[in-house]
């Protein structure tokens, strides 16, 4: 079977959530049959909600379409390295493989901060490829928190 990243839908949703005034992360789960299941965007301020990350709806969404708390053999890709929120929840989900691009040496939670998955109480933990898309998904991030400083 040949890789094919799906980090390019990942990236359109996480223009899409910038555009709505969103950090701009995106989030894509694909089958073990390597069909996407699931997509999304943050929306935690849409939603006030805290919990809106991109990972946990997309995680949300494909557990809804599978039918089960579980997602063993799914992929997840994600533009900006997952939270230890977000980490937690792919741990519990049982999701086989994490590909995310950008890293988050402020927020993130497995490569960085809390490393959630090297922790003895991971319960399971995904292969983690990082990189994917890193150049594009961390121009995104720059262009929108410059735009919130006022800056360009």
């Amino acid at each position: 079977m040949t890789f094919k990243s799906h980090m390019n839908l990942a990236l359109e949703q996480a223009r899409a959530a910038g555009a709505r005034g969103e950090v701009p992360v995106g989030a894509v789960i694909v089958a073990p049959d390597g069909q996407v299941v699931a997509q999304a965007g943050n929306r935690t301020r849409e939603l006030n909600d805290p919990t809106a990350h991109a990972e946990i709806l997309a995680i949300r969404a494909a557990c809804a379409k599978a039918g089960s708390e579980r997602l063993a053999g799914y992929a997840l890709y994600v533009t900006l390295e997952p939270c230890a929120m977000c980490a937690a929840a792919i741990a519990a989900a049982r999701i086989a493989r994490l590909y995310y691009g950008a890293s988050d040496p402020k927020s993130g939670g497995v490569a960085q901060g809390a490393r959630v998955f090297t922790h003895s109480q991971a319960h399971h933990v995904p292969e983690v490829y990082d990189g994917i898309g890193e150049a594009e998904a961390g121009a995104l991030l720059k262009a929108f928190f410059a735009g919130k400083r006022g800056g360009g």
